[in-house]
């Protein structure tokens, strides 16, 4: 006979780590069944020659989440400051408070001393957004606070009127949702610095998603030990508390009449309640080809639709000491090397119509010219790099598809090799002079890595792309409740591919809302 669980959850992300938590919070039999050999998923770091790198998200952002999260599950992790600093050519300004949005707009008119009153305007669009998050995230997220709820006075004097806030400031947020190059325009033509300002935002962000950054950045934390700590603090709280996690286990066929999942190594797992915290191409393949019209229009425009745009990334064991990589970037930075702007540069796939070598010129130009994100683990947390020694994380955007044109032409390797060898050239150029010999080693991520990595399909590190339209997933906060509903008796979902946009606060909400879901029909179910 097949083992049979109360809640069978697949996908270990921080998105399944959380449901399972909390099933077994409730006192439920509950299973992790994870394809890799660990958990974790875009939530991790990992060891090479003694330096620790974060392999995903670089910091955590609370958004009223994660706090309330740790308390829920009596869980502590020690959080030091994450301080931001936003870089162009040679000069910068590192982000210590809301104060500092003057030296943000001071940053931009010392650039382009003319578009003055333009960024004073997009400043002040920046502040309005900011006052959106003040309410919507104003209070910790009451889906946490289980005790708290309990109380009559929470109730009518903290939940209520915060609620009566958030249906104002939602409907607010709800307008911003233009793509934010297109929304920029209404107060510049200036595309070099609409490029300045938008360049590391995904593909056609909405414009409250993109001015929010802002807020977001005042509100990261880094956690004591990377940023793995908050994944393996809720492996070990389901492990602590009855449940399992079973790695190398990928799911191929979901049997939901016979409630059953059966695995690529043979295993057969019953279940009562099922949660899905993976990709959802793997989900919609998994539920075969008999399906309701419902479920198969959903299969259908999930195949069709695309991941967000993902990331190419050097790991890089340096021999700079902390001071000077203090002084030269900081802990967290946002650096663009010229102000030409991405929008200067043709299309890749116009430039890939004269052939790889002409691909391999536009790739070289792109990484010229684009926004880099660079992370310093050693100036948060001394453990994370050997003594005197500091790990660079330097990542940017960069397209899945065209990392495929190079590995189907052959050129893998030596898109890797190219890459590693301008963005070193362009570092050393710009804001870190003296890099290449200070190099110990360096390793390079595509999108593709992720995907091979995570499973994620097209390396996407934050679920569906904006420009997807219908979007395959629920897209509005009003009804993030619904985002977890899968049309199917018993069947959950979670994580990034549930809800766009999605970062590591939302896939956690959807995480506990399956899971509160699940617990539910299993009440049901006993009685």
């Amino acid at each position: 006979m097949n083992e049979t669980f109360d809640v069978l959850v697949v996908g270990g992300g921080a998105a399944g780590l959380t449901a399972a938590a909390y099933c077994a919070k409730a006192g439920y039999s509950t299973l992790i069944c994870e394809r890799w050999e660990k958990t974790g998923g875009l939530v991790d770091t990992f060891r090479y020659r003694d330096f620790a790198f974060d392999a995903g998200i670089r910091a955590l952002e609370d958004s009223g989440v994660i706090t309330p999260l740790l308390r829920s599950l009596g869980l502590s992790i020690e959080f030091v400051k994450n301080p931001v600093t936003i870089g162009i050519k040679d000069r910068s300004v590192r982000l210590t408070g809301e104060e500092s949005l003057a030296e943000y707009a001071d940053l931009y008119k010392s650039i382009f001393p003319q578009e003055s009153a333009a960024i004073d305007a997009i400043i002040a669009e920046v502040v309005k957004v900011m006052r959106y998050m003040d309410v919507l995230y104003g209070i910790e997220n009451p889906l946490f606070l289980e005790e708290e709820l309990k109380d009559p006075r929470y109730l009518t004097k903290t939940l209520l009127p915060w609620l009566l806030k958030y249906s104002v400031n939602i409907k607010k947020a709800g307008k911003l949702d233009q793509p934010v190059q297109q929304y920029l325009l209404k107060f510049t033509q200036n595309q070099q610095l609409i490029d300045m300002i938008c360049q590391h935002f995904f593909a056609d962000t909405p414009t409250f998603f993109a001015l929010s950054y802002f807020g977001l950045y005042l509100d990261y934390r880094y956690p004591v030990g990377g940023t793995v700590q908050l994944t393996r603090q809720l492996a070990n709280y389901l492990t602590s508390h009855g449940g399992e996690i079973r790695l190398g286990h990928e799911a191929v066929e979901i049997d939901t009449a016979a409630h059953k999942v059966v695995f690529a190594n043979g295993a057969e797992i019953d279940y009562r309640q099922l949660v899905w915290a993976a990709d959802q191409t793997t989900y919609y393949r998994a539920l075969g080809e008999e399906l309701p019209k419902a479920i198969a229009a959903k299969k259908e425009l999930a195949q069709k639709s695309h991941g967000i745009d993902s990331i190419l990334t050097l790991f890089i064991g340096s021999s700079f000491t902390p001071d000077e990589a203090q002084k030269a970037i900081g802990a967290h930075a946002f650096y663009t090397p010229v102000t030409s702007g991405l929008s200067s540069l043709p299309s890749w796939q116009e430039a890939s119509a004269d052939g790889i070598d002409a691909l391999k010129r536009w790739v070289v130009e792109y990484l010229e010219k684009t926004t880099f994100e660079i992370s310093v683990p050693a100036l948060r947390d001394a453990s994370l790099a050997p003594e005197g020694k500091t790990g660079l994380i330097v990542s940017t955007l960069f397209d899945y598809d065209l990392t495929k044109v190079f590995s189907d032409a052959g050129e893998y390797q030596a898109l890797k090799d190219l890459a590693q060898e301008t963005i070193l050239r362009v570092l050393e150029d710009s804001v870190l002079p003296g890099l290449a010999d200070r190099v110990e080693f360096a390793l390079c991520s595509t999108p593709m890595t992720i995907e091979r990595e995570t499973g994620s399909r097209h390396g996407a590190i934050t679920g569906w792309a904006h420009y997807n339209h219908p979007m395959p997933a629920v897209h509005e906060f009003g009804s993030i409740a619904k985002s977890t509903e899968t049309g199917i008796p018993d069947v959950h979902q979670c994580g990034m591919w549930t809800f766009s946009p999605a970062g590591l606060p939302v896939s956690i909400i959807t995480g506990k809302l399956a899971a509160d879901q699940a617990v539910k029909h299993l009440k049901k179910q006993k009685k």
